[in-house]
């Protein structure tokens, strides 16, 4: 019988379909284990070969745990509100809503085809007012509390008040924007847009003014991602750093929870450490430092994990953002700071940081006083100094910190070793490593003048000591329309009104025009009748506890339910792309946290286990916009002669790096009109190898393998490519070897019979399911790929009938290969309809099936391997020796020589010493 893998996969995909095969509900009587992956955007563009990648592994583990007896909870869903599809609907007049239908059907189409074991019964969608009602709920239940840090926990805004009634601000220990402090008087004497102002400084989600990457041509706020180059990726728009009131979510509340967190999860160190930076927890102080001529109150404020170095400040440096500067910059230096912060709103805060060898400030004509000596220090403003991390505002000690040190020699500004400072009160003995001549430090060693400098800073009361972290609050709300609607309004005050949960979810408007308006407000602006907030949520919203929602989707009185919550608790297996280490990652921990505070859930933290997969690669190509002459093109080899922004173009209309030209024009109506600079006569793209992403149109589509091969094929092939983890190039010159294997397992198991197995053919088996559970534990699916062509090539040398040996084999392979091994469980090894392969217990090894009952040894004369003998397990060591002096092979490598000795390490190697 032929192997038609079309016909078998479109059946079974069918039958599994109708009789809920991959259905699940809470089942205390049963283990639980939930599996997640990392739901997808969806595109037009549709799934690329890359993208199955993690689904695989992770639906190879679901099918392996549920075998094993668990409960497997699987789900899948769209993360579909975003800013393409509405980029998509400006450009074509297609509301989003419609495209996303389209995009999302088609992705269920492909990953259909490829058989996961979704339970679809509990699929979701961010852009369904049905799911995003619970997302607005959070947004509430987040405005309605601050984070108490002497409980280290969040509580109702309520209980702040209250305390601020009977107290003021005495005694309050609360996360914070701005330190505040005020009666109990005071406080009720304050207007109710005064207090809302107040309270607004301690709410877990509240507004602000906050620096954002502005794209005026896209009319709305990007992402540090959505920038390359001081231009949006989408459109090629010049951004600008702007500062606008925001919607924030108060992230760093939770700095040291998301901190410590880290200990207990079972990810790899990598990815801890690169939460661990982000999070970025220093010890130090705050110091003071008057500006000449300035009012009192009017003090540079920077933050120093070094205060012991402050002898040796030189220079101070502000961001280009900071308040003071024009308040401080002189005449003389006016025009060119202006100039130098206009050039500054071009570069992302991502770019700022990257590069570290571009070098570059103004001097503003002010001067800092040094608060210990009073020494008079000049004031810069320069870019690689950060408005949103720190203070905003830094001590430049150049001879002790690169940056500073590359500042100062760019700007020929003194770089004194702190040694050679001369001061009034102390001084550092750099090489001694002790502060002298000071009448409260003298003769201390470094790591006990620090504490002594921060005690000093608090007597002297010019700072205190702080803890701080990189981490900063995260930017909540977009000026777009395809987005969660904040569920606010305003008074005649501007004071913001919640609406009433009862009355939640508030629906996103219909309207057919998805562009700001005139004067730049959002496009919700331009909705009749809309009465509220018009900014709408990010992507990151929808994303951060839909893991909860899977859990009791359909319950349309609570984000979950409790006693359903305590059942599946929290994701046993995460699997996704280490690119969201930063951004989803720790939104969702913030996010659980919270929800945990407040009793809605039974766990701390959402994920206890996390792997990443690596990234399929592709060949991506690049054309290159002329950024002065707007919707110009210039060939490859002629670019330098311009300037330029690279952006990547869809692979599938370039030939040879050649472009096609009308097929550019055709491709996305905002190259309708594109103009070229050919060299001779043809547009040269550029290239590289990189991720295999719809972003940079370098994708494989997955139909074209399912098709020609069949998804059993692109399953196994996929893992067969290398170790999970790791980046690799897509190549399909090894699909054919997976194939056959397919073939060669149809045939074999298509002549099962009842014939007893062999002690051979045992052996083979048992370790084949050894070693396939040690690689499913440990990931390593490639080696599980390779493990069972051995098995097989081996099986076909025993000429293997016996169904003892074949059935276990094919329960073995199920979960890489579902649609042939549930054909193979019903046909030749004749289970019932009802008996799923998808339920058949995992096959456990016996280990007395693999002892080896003889012994390979390496036979070496004087150190040196010569031959190999195989001698049985039960043989005394002097038996073996005695076999290899008569052995001919001795002879010949003794070469007339007397055999001294024969040395018998059992089980290891045999020496003969001549």
């Amino acid at each position: 019988m032929e192997y038609d893998f079309r016909e078998i996969e479109r059946k079974w995909q069918q039958r599994w379909a109708e009789a809920g095969t991959y259905r699940v509900e809470a089942d205390p009587s049963r283990p639980k284990y939930y599996v997640l992956d990392m739901f997808p955007y969806p595109s037009g563009a549709g799934l690329h070969v890359g993208h199955p990648l993690g689904y695989i592994a992770s639906d190879i583990y679901s099918r392996y745990k549920r075998q094993k007896g668990f409960n497997v909870l699987h789900p899948m869903g769209y993360d579909a509100f975003g800013l393409p599809a509405e980029q998509y609907a400006i450009q074509t007049g297609q509301h989003p809503a419609v495209t996303t239908e389209q995009n999302i059907r088609r992705y269920r189409e492909q990953l259909d085809k490829i058989g996961f074991s979704f339970d679809w019964s509990r699929e979701v969608r961010t852009c369904d007012p049905g799911y995003y009602k619970w997302t607005q709920w959070a947004f509430e239940q987040m405005y309605g509390h601050y984070y108490d840090t002497a409980a280290d926990r969040a509580k109702p805004i309520a209980a702040l008040e209250a305390h601020f009634a009977a107290h003021g601000t005495a005694g309050l220990r609360a996360a914070c924007g701005k330190e505040q402090n005020f009666t109990a008087a005071e406080w009720k004497a304050f207007t109710p847009k005064e207090q809302s102002d107040i309270l607004m400084n301690y709410r877990l989600a509240y507004q602000a003014d906050t620096l954002v990457n502005w794209c005026e041509g896209l009319g709305t706020v990007l992402a540090n991602d959505e920038v390359k180059d001081g231009l949006s990726i989408r459109g090629g728009f010049p951004v600008e750093q702007k500062l606008m009131r925001q919607w924030l979510l108060r992230v760093t509340a939770y700095a040291e929870r998301l901190l410590a967190g880290l200990d207990n999860l079972e990810w790899s160190e990598s990815l801890k450490e690169i939460q661990r930076n982000w999070i970025g927890k220093s010890t130090g102080a705050t110091m003071f430092f008057p500006i000449k001529g300035q009012p009192e109150e009017n003090k540079l404020e920077i933050f120093t994990t070094r205060a012991d170095t402050v002898f040796g400040v030189t220079f101070m440096v502000l961001a280009p953002e900071h308040p003071y500067i024009r308040a401080i910059v002189t005449p003389e230096q006016q025009a060119a700071v202006e100039a130098y912060i206009a050039e500054t709103k071009k570069r992302s805060e991502r770019e700022r940081m990257a590069d570290t060898k571009r070098v570059s400030g103004v001097f503003t004509g002010a001067y800092a006083v040094n608060p210990f000596n009073g020494t008079e220090i000049p004031i810069w403003i320069s870019d690689y100094v950060l408005a949103g991390y720190g203070t905003g505002a830094i001590m430049a000690v150049p001879a002790h910190d690169s940056r500073d040190w590359a500042f100062a020699k760019h700007f020929d500004l003194p770089i004194v070793p702190i040694i050679e400072c001369d001061v009034t009160e102390g001084s550092y003995d750099a090489k001694e490593g002790k502060l002298i001549n000071s009448d409260f430090l003298t003769g201390l060693e470094v790591k006990e003048a620090i504490p002594a400098m921060f005690r000093a800073i608090e007597e002297r009361g010019i700072g205190h000591r702080k803890v701080n972290y990189r981490l900063r609050d995260a930017i909540f709300s977009r000026q777009r329309y395809w987005g969660e609607p904040f569920p606010v309004s305003y008074d005649a005050d501007g004071v913001p009104q919640l609406v009433p949960e009862s009355e939640l979810p508030l629906v996103l408007p219909e309207t057919d025009n998805f562009t700001p308006t005139k004067d730049g407000q959002p496009p919700l602006a331009r909705v009749n009748g809309w009465k509220y907030e018009t900014s709408t949520m990010p992507g990151f919203a929808g994303s951060s506890a839909y893991y909860l929602r899977y859990m009791d989707p359909h319950n349309d009185k609570a984000l979950v339910d409790p006693q359903i919550n305590k059942y599946w608790e929290n994701v046993d297996l995460y699997v996704g792309g280490i690119e969201h280490a930063t951004g989803h990652l720790m939104y969702s921990r913030f996010w659980n946290k919270f929800l945990f505070d407040l009793g809605y859930v039974c766990k701390d933290e959402p994920f206890k286990k996390l792997v990443n997969q690596g990234m399929i690669q592709g060949r991506s190509n690049f054309v290159y916009r002329v950024t002065d002459r707007p919707n110009t093109y210039v060939s490859y080899g002629l670019k330098e002669q311009y300037k330029t922004q690279e952006i990547h173009v869809d692979v599938n209309i370039v030939k040879n790096d050649m472009l096609d030209l009308e097929a550019f024009k055709a491709w996305r109506p905002e190259f309708k009109e594109a103009e070229f600079i050919l060299e001779d006569g043809k547009y040269v793209c550029g290239w590289a190898i990189e991720k295999m992403s719809k972003s940079m149109f370098n994708v494989v589509n997955p139909d074209m393998i399912v098709e020609n091969y069949g998804a059993d094929t692109l399953r196994m092939y996929e893992m067969f490519l290398g170790p999970l983890e790791q980046s690799k190039p897509w190549d399909t010159n090894g699909i054919d070897g997976v194939h056959k294997f397919l073939r060669r397992l149809w045939r074999i198991v298509g002549n099962a019979d009842d014939a007893v197995p062999t002690d051979a053919e045992l052996k083979t088996l048992h370790k084949t399911i050894k070693k396939i559970g040690e690689d499913i534990e440990n990931f390593s699916f490639n080696t599980s790929v390779s493990a069972f062509m051995i098995c097989l090539n081996e099986l076909y040398d025993h000429k293997t009938t016996s169904r003892k040996i074949l059935e276990p084999l094919v329960a073995l392979v199920a979960p890489f290969a579902p649609h042939i091994a549930e054909e193979l469980w019903h046909g030749p090894l004749g289970h019932a309809p009802a008996e799923s392969v998808c339920d058949a217990p995992y096959p456990v090894y016996d280990e007395k099936y693999l002892a080896e009952s003889s012994f390979e040894y390496p036979v070496s004369f004087n150190g040196k391997m010569r031959f190999k003998r195989t001698f049985d397990r039960s043989m005394t060591p002097d038996a073996i020796a005695e076999a290899i002096r008569a052995d001919q092979q001795t002879a010949r490598y003794a070469d007339g020589k007397a055999i001294r000795k024969v040395i018998v390490v059992p089980g290891k190697i045999i020496n003969v010493v001549c």
